[in-house]
């Protein structure tokens, strides 16, 4: 994979980042994605952008893995991964609280990993 592909999936990441931030911000609990139709619409599209980052991710893991591995260790990196998977092939299974632990807990770590990537290009 060139640096221009590496640099278009790193762009689309962080572009998944800011808008799942910003649809989460009405979002204070887990409940708060339950309650109505429009939480339900935010949960969905922040699944779909969560499960999207995975993709681009593993897609740089397939052809360029020690680039990942300058910003952090491959346990790291196969978590967001199976993450995808998760949301792709059981998303029956995916809660309310688990979506809302995510975008609270990891997001900020994660676009802190991805711009010191995108730095390195």
């Amino acid at each position: 994979m060139d640096k221009a592909s590496i640099s278009e999936l790193i762009h689309f990441i962080l572009e998944s980042l800011h808008l799942i931030k910003e649809r989460f911000v009405p979002i204070h609990s887990s409940d708060d994605f339950l309650a109505d139709h429009e939480g339900l619409m935010r949960l969905d599209a922040i699944s779909m952008r969560l499960q999207s980052i995975g993709e681009a991710l593993k897609n740089i893991d397939k052809k360029e893995g020690d680039f990942l591995l300058q910003v952090a260790d491959k346990t790291y990196w196969s978590k967001i991964i199976k993450t995808r998977e998760i949301l792709t092939h059981h998303y029956i299974d995916i809660d309310a609280e688990t979506i809302y632990d995510i975008c609270n807990e990891k997001l900020d770590e994660l676009e802190d990993k991805v711009l010191e990537l995108q730095s390195k290009l």
